[in-house]
């Protein structure tokens, strides 16, 4: 099955992304400096080794990024996962990896619009948080709606910005390390210490750290806007997004695991701001709180409504989905009822939750760890057993050992978030039987 090409009249998405604007989108989606916000949560689950925790959650992760990277290289699609399982599993679970990756996509925003309304309230009182969110939302919206050239554009700044406010402050981490702060120099405790070392508690750590990886999977929601369509090309970026975040996570949980020796945190969700007030000083917490709450903040989300819009365009053109979801802006070349869609549900939610942030924060990752569940099993099925591949690492062993994580992070899951994923997906199911039986879930013109 292969895609057919669009008419000379159709608008389609413009190939014009390089090997260095996909790891861009990449990093500017999971957020150099995201280890700052779960610091002090990872911190009190390791017993003080954060380093080690943030190593175990890289290789964790390299299994799923692998899958990611083979099927991407066959199968490239703007459907990511859903495209995969569509292709490898059939047309319900498709669907369902579809219909479980948008749980994860279209919560991720909404969340960052909440978490952003949440610090601009605390430096600006007595503005109410729907009016951030608001703002925030009309932003991203801007910004992607003249295309993903300008999407990349904005990307880099922010990318850029995020690498100079974390290196400042791993510089300053040293100098108050050498002037006795902390450990009083950098040891290897953050790795290791025999009398910390509890493996549950590491794997419990491991667990939280994980989240700070997720989004490199998004890149291949951009595998039909490579330029000159090398399928080569997404599946290098996944995995070297992966090994560049991790490099940057292990370093800075080494360095501020030394700092944070002997600190009394108050508060686990604000341990980056109170230890940069502890060993630097009550500006360097200013300062640190003002760049993760403005610039941060805001170019997250950008790359987030990015891959959000492309799950929609690709179900949407394959008439899971509504099909005007699978409409092209004739001059941006941009998924932009996809987009709009997007925005509205996002602004819903976080206007709706910007109260109940734990609430919303505990069902993001069930969404992303079924659509990895789900791409493991397709990598599996595709490569293993219909193409009889010899490759037993990538095509066997690594997806095995990523069906393995992906398990026990959702053993040690809360809950609330439990109920309501699995209750997302008996939606799911129950709408992709409807798509059956109206015929609508055979294979159009998409692989």
């Amino acid at each position: 099955m292969t895609q057919s090409p669009p008419t000379a009249t159709a608008p389609a998405l413009r190939r014009s992304l390089r090997f260095w604007d996909l790891i861009v989108y990449g990093l500017a989606y999971i957020a150099p400096i995201a280890p700052l916000s779960t610091l002090g949560f990872v911190w009190d689950a390791s017993n003080g080794l954060i380093a080690l925790a943030y190593v175990l959650g890289g290789v964790c992760m390299y299994f799923t990024a692998k899958s990611y990277a083979v099927m991407s290289e066959s199968l490239p699609t703007a459907g990511s996962v859903y495209g995969f399982a569509r292709h490898s599993l059939g047309a319900l679970p498709g669907f369902i990896a579809g219909w479980m990756i948008l749980l994860d996509y279209l919560l991720i925003p909404a969340l960052v619009y909440v978490l952003i309304a949440v610090a601009l309230g605390t430096l600006v009182p007595g503005v109410d948080r729907s009016v951030w969110i608001v703002l925030m939302v009309a932003f991203t919206l801007g910004v992607n709606w003249f295309g993903v050239t300008v999407t990349t554009r904005a990307n880099f700044v922010a990318v850029a910005f995020q690498v100079l406010l974390l290196l400042g402050l791993l510089a300053l981490g040293v100098w108050a390390l050498l002037h006795g702060k902390g450990s009083g120099h950098l040891t290897l405790q953050p790795f290791y210490d025999a009398s910390r070392f509890k493996l549950v508690a590491i794997f419990a750590a491991t667990s939280i750290c994980i989240n700070s990886f997720l989004g490199f999977d998004a890149i291949s929601t951009l595998s039909e806007e490579v330029e000159g369509g090398d399928r080569r090309i997404v599946g290098r970026a996944i995995i070297a997004v992966l090994i560049i975040s991790a490099g940057f996570f292990v370093l800075v949980s080494w360095i501020l695991g030394n700092l944070m020796m002997g600190l009394s945190i108050h508060d686990p969700s604000a341990a980056a701001y109170e230890l940069a007030g502890s060993a630097i000083g009550p500006w360097a917490a200013v300062v640190l709180a003002w760049g993760y709450a403005t610039l941060i903040g805001l170019s997250n989300a950008l790359p987030m409504q990015v891959g959000v819009a492309r799950i929609l365009y690709a179900m949407g053109r394959d008439r899971q989905l509504p099909s005007v979801l699978a409409r092209i802006h004739p001059k941006y070349h941009t998924p932009y009822v996809g987009m709009i869609v997007t925005a509205v549900i996002s602004l819903a939610v976080a206007i709706a939750m910007r109260n109940m942030l734990d609430e919303l924060a505990t069902i993001v990752n069930f969404g992303a760890l079924s659509g990895f569940l789900l791409l493991h099993v397709s990598v599996m099925a595709h490569f293993g057993i219909r193409l009889k591949s010899r490759q037993w690492f990538s095509h066997w062993a690594s997806p095995v050992l990523g069906i393995i994580v992906v398990l026990a992070v959702f053993s040690g899951m809360s809950g609330l978030a439990t109920r309501l994923g699995l209750s997302w997906l008996a939606v799911g199911i129950v709408y992709g039987v409807v798509l059956h039986f109206k015929h609508r879930d055979e294979f159009g013109d998409t692989l």
